[in-house]
């Protein structure tokens, strides 16, 4: 493949009209290179994968072929919008594959961060590939691969993510198709915007590749996996309705592997506690903590600790980074 370069000159994305002619651009690019042929998307749900899909549908319609794969550790409601938004609003070639089980078995017991990384990037992988077996007559691999994605790579600081990753007998059958692959984060979400993808997807905010692997500390366990995943929406509900959701860079909630003591209904409960992290940042190298009002901090442990069984405590974290890191894991 020939080397990939951001034109100098190349003017940044920043209004609908750039964005139409840059869609227009890509159209024309992608229907020369796949042709008759069908090309092969990991659909995530995440902003990139979701521009290159609509950009995709827009150029071949259904010679693309959509894999999304809920692993379990997505947000509430997200498998369900990539079904809603691909599977019946742009009418996509889409194939959901159902794996839940398959990943928090092989996650059970697994308390090392780098160890349970390792798990799900290689068991997506796997899933994937076992899903492009299947597959007839697809000779492209189309990637949601951004320009900072190459600068990165390289710079050493990871690895690109191409083919590279997928077993020998799959990632010799394709063709990369990288559609978005000179394009910043900013310039993306008004390529998607334009594409008339929905706003809460466009902006989805920045979600780690492991999902909310990383926001439940220690040995996954479902019942703790899915107090994170209920106090993560209440967040999210309750940032909308004080107009947040915006003008925060990131928020989650984590639930670590320890109980506390608390009362419910007078009786003694064992339970976990909710941590809270909300931060800003402009280049994630140092990142500052969102003051929220008292009024939201009190409506968000309310709801938290009656709503989300399993949860006795409320916590907000106020540390920066450094010394902290965004993440927990």
């Amino acid at each position: 493949m020939a080397e990939i370069r951001r034109p100098d000159d190349m003017v940044r994305i920043t209004t609908p009209e750039l964005a139409d002619a840059f869609i227009e651009e890509q159209v024309n690019i992608a229907r020369e290179q796949i042709g008759d042929k069908k090309v092969l998307l990991a659909l995530s749900g995440g902003v990139d994968s979701s521009v290159v899909a609509a950009l995709l549908i827009k150029a071949v319609g259904k010679q693309l072929v959509c894999v999304h794969v809920n692993h379990g550790l997505l947000r509430k409601g997200e498998p369900e919008q990539v079904i809603e938004v691909f599977g019946k609003q742009l009418d996509a070639n889409l194939i959901y594959v159902d794996a839940v089980d398959r990943f928090l078995d092989k996650l059970e017991g697994v308390d090392d961060p780098e160890e349970k990384r390792h798990i799900i990037g290689e068991e997506f992988i796997d899933v994937f590939a076992d899903e492009a077996r299947k597959l007839e007559g697809v000779d492209f691999l189309a990637q949601g691969t951004i320009w900072p994605d190459i600068l990165e790579s390289e710079d050493g600081i990871k690895a690109h993510h191409n083919a590279g990753g997928l077993p020998e007998d799959i990632a010799e059958r394709f063709e990369l198709v990288e559609p978005v692959r000179i394009l910043f984060k900013d310039e993306v979400r008004v390529v998607g915007k334009q594409l008339g993808l929905p706003d809460n997807m466009v902006y989805r905010q920045p979600f780690p590749g492991p999902g909310l692997g990383v926001r439940c500390p220690g040995a996954i366990t479902r019942d703790r996996l899915e107090a994170v995943r209920e106090s993560d929406a209440i967040l999210r509900e309750e940032f909308e309705k004080a107009g947040l959701a915006g003008k925060v860079w990131q928020y989650f909630t984590v639930v670590p592997d320890f109980k506390s003591t608390g009362i419910t209904d007078g009786k003694r409960t064992f339970d976990w506690p909710c941590i809270i992290r909300a931060i800003n940042t402009t280049d994630v190298m140092q990142v500052s903590v969102e003051h929220l009002e008292p009024e939201l901090i009190d409506r968000l442990a309310m709801r938290i600790t009656t709503e989300v069984e399993g949860i006795n405590r409320v916590l907000y974290d106020f540390t920066p980074k450094p010394p902290a890191t965004v993440e927990y894991e």
